[in-house]
């Protein structure tokens, strides 16, 4: 089994049926564990407590949680005023709306002052599902990536998300991770390798790496392992950290492997392919596959008829893999 004993991932992790859990649910238990910890940690959210899971932190701490309505642009110069006076804020809403709708509030007032905001933005990518284009955030990695002093996180699945509020917490400065709405993949455990600017390899292999961020990295490594079959020996690394990137783990894997495919539920232009290619071209250019939305808004339908249609599944990271590797080997 090419999964190496040091990554701690659970043993049924290739199984069909693993356990489904949202990311947004470790927001939840995140919080709730944050605010038994430190006092100085305070939640707002625009009008969406349940689908952020921030209720939880509510019900427990209601005296530290602040419901701010439709009001995203707001909240953000409210939880910036709170984090220039010793709190922690944590400000919840969906994705599209922050950063869609505040992306001037974050990066005047947080990013410019340095102010220490931990913005979760929830619902991304198409397996948001039947809410369609307009909640389908598939820029909010460019959006952050390109701000000063931002870093930029996308958990791969609910206990990895867990540890990313816990991480955000210890930070100091405006930090920005994603949350998907659909339950995915419970694949990672309290052991697995987490820490931070760390890119985890989760799979071992020689002919091509897969950096993978978010619950797409779990499709990764079910194409791993079907490619196995084909004779491809693929290098899965967990790219949980965008912005800082694992820039020695991601340049030891091109220059050993030869040939990089990148998978992100995310558009192609601006997130983490483009933060690696980017990385790469200056230090050690190989083929490069894109896996991920290509320029291209989302639609209603239910997660897995999206993620195939606009080719984010598992088959589209095996295309992907052998494409790069006739590539490296012409």
């Amino acid at each position: 089994m090419p999964i190496p004993k040091s990554a701690h991932l659970k043993r049924d992790t290739l199984s069909p049926d693993i356990d489904q859990v949202p990311t947004r649910d470790g927001y939840g238990i995140g919080l709730v564990e944050l605010g038994e910890a430190n006092e100085d940690v305070v939640v707002l959210c625009g009008d969406l407590s349940e689908s952020t899971r921030s209720n939880k932190f509510q019900e427990k701490f209601p005296r530290r949680f602040i419901q701010m309505g439709v009001a995203e642009q707001n909240m953000a110069a409210v939880a910036v005023g709170l984090a220039l006076n010793g709190k922690i804020p944590f400000v919840s809403t969906y994705a599209v709306f922050s950063p869609g709708r505040n992306w001037d509030q974050i990066r005047i007032s947080a990013c410019y002052n340095n102010a220490n905001v931990k913005f979760a933005g929830a619902h991304t990518g198409v397996s948001v599902g039947p809410d369609g284009a307009t909640h389908q955030a598939l820029e909010d990695i460019a959006l952050t990536r390109v701000l000063p002093r931002m870093k930029v996180f996308a958990p791969c699945d609910v206990e990895e998300a867990r540890k990313v509020i816990h991480l955000a917490a210890q930070l100091e400065g405006p930090i920005y991770f994603r949350l998907s709405r659909a339950p995915t993949a419970a694949f990672t455990s309290e052991k697995t390798p987490f820490a931070p600017g760390k890119a985890p390899v989760f799979y071992d292999g020689k002919d091509v790496a897969i950096i993978a961020a978010g619950p797409i990295l779990h499709s990764a490594l079910l194409a791993a392992d079907r490619l196995i079959e084909r004779g491809i020996s693929c290098r899965v690394i967990n790219a949980v950290s965008i912005k800082p990137l694992d820039e020695k783990t991601i340049q030891d894997a091109a220059r050993q492997c030869g040939a990089v495919v990148t998978c992100e539920e995310h558009q192609i232009y601006g997130g983490l392919g483009s933060a690696v290619a980017e990385f790469l071209a200056t230090t050690h250019p190989v083929p490069i596959e894109f896996v991920g939305m290509k320029d291209s808004f989302g639609e209603s339908g239910t997660p897995e008829q999206l993620l195939k249609k606009y080719k984010m599944d598992t088959e589209a990271i095996v295309d992907a893999v052998r494409r790069v590797v006739r590539r490296k080997r012409s």
